[in-house]
């Protein structure tokens, strides 16, 4: 069985690191914000190329002390909209509902599957006052279009960048600086994963960045001292040792599944399979490889039944979730198009060259 995705065997190369470093954690003798937490703050940071880097507990919990700390600062308040892509994960729209906020639903590209900026247009009101932008599967959004976007109606960019670690824009900038603030998940299946829950905030924005550092820490200034009304979202200090470990290879990772993916492009030759687009080999990461197919739950069953395991991102759209049946009315034929049809292949450093030989033969019989 060719398996979607292994931990164990995408983890087991840094073992030996991994146990060196948590007897460094253990001896240190601190396990909540400590040295490990900095260290990973200041190498993120630098490596997205932003100022700061807050780490904090998850993806979700990232977007919504970002959302949080501008109605702390004034420029957010209840009820304001925030325009996002219709086929995101659902933690995208949950920090936004979850922070008290509106969020307004709009279609993405067919055939990038990220936001449409000519659909944002449409969507725009008085009461917006941010754009949320989503890398998904690890390809960047249209980074210029919606700069000027938000440059024209003086609007707050944000990325979900939760899929994107160390995807490049053609100026250079990476995932985490195109925007006023972006979201990190660091879920162990992540390109950058976690041996569990984990998350971080890059922005270039000094007051912003306070603001965060109280928010994820019960608003305390001092110990026993809070001058905000705050969370406990902080990144825990083992993850972060372990995150710096992976760190270092981040772009080896990247490096190896963009082979996979041009071996995907090259050589998937069915005609019934709809393959990504995208603009430049660095502005996709390839945290999924994901292709269309009108017969998607056939191909599916087939692909298994030959051993091979693949996923849905996302089996049902977000306004098509009973947690958002205040949605349910909205017509969104693209997204729930890309529901129906979208399939994951296995892409991670792990795979094997055969492996991904046997995915493209399988594919093309099909």
């Amino acid at each position: 069985m060719i398996k979607f995705l292994d931990l164990k065997e995408v983890n087991v190369r840094y073992h030996e690191e991994f146990k060196k470093q948590f007897d460094v954690f253990l001896n240190s003798g601190t396990y909540i914000l400590g040295n490990q937490v900095e260290l990973f703050e200041s190498e993120f940071a630098s490596y997205c190329g932003t100022q700061f880097c807050i780490g904090v507990s998850s993806g979700l919990d990232a977007l919504q002390l970002i959302f949080e700390a501008y109605k702390v600062m004034g420029l957010l308040q209840n009820g304001d909209e925030v325009i996002v892509p219709a086929n995101t994960y659902i933690a995208s729209v949950l920090a936004i509902s979850n922070s008290g906020l509106k969020p307004v639903l709009v279609e993405p590209d067919i055939e990038t599957y990220n936001i449409s900026p000519d659909h944002i247009l449409k969507f725009i009101t008085s009461k917006t006052k941010v754009v949320l932008g989503v890398h998904l599967y690890g390809c960047l959004y249209n980074v210029k279009a919606l700069e000027q976007i938000v440059k024209d109606f003086n609007l707050i960019l944000l990325e979900d960048a939760a899929q994107a670690h160390g995807a490049v824009f053609e100026d250079g900038r990476k995932a985490g600086n195109v925007s006023d603030a972006a979201a990190f998940s660091f879920y162990p299946t992540k390109n950058l994963g976690a041996l569990g829950d984990a998350g971080a905030i890059t922005t270039n924005d000094n007051v912003l960045a306070n603001l965060l550092v109280k928010l994820r820490n019960y608003g305390r200034i001092e110990i026993y001292e809070n001058d905000i009304k705050g969370f406990n979202c902080r990144l825990d200090e083992l993850q972060a040792a372990f995150l710096r470990i992976k760190l270092k290879y981040l772009d080896e990772d990247n490096i190896k599944r963009r082979e996979i993916a041009g071996t995907y492009l090259n050589k998937i030759k069915n005609k019934s399979v709809v393959l990504p687009k995208f603009e430049s080999d660095f502005g996709h990461v390839f945290h999924q490889f994901v292709i269309r197919c009108k017969k998607r739950d056939k191909l599916k069953s087939y692909l298994l039944e030959n051993g091979i395991e693949t996923l849905i991102h996302y089996p049902i759209a977000i306004h098509k979730q009973s947690a958002y049946s205040e949605l349910s009315n909205i017509n969104l034929p693209v997204s729930e198009q890309i529901h129906s049809e979208v399939l994951s292949l296995p892409i991670n450093p792990s795979l094997k060259e055969e492996e991904v030989e046997e995915i493209v033969k399988k594919l093309n019989s099909f």
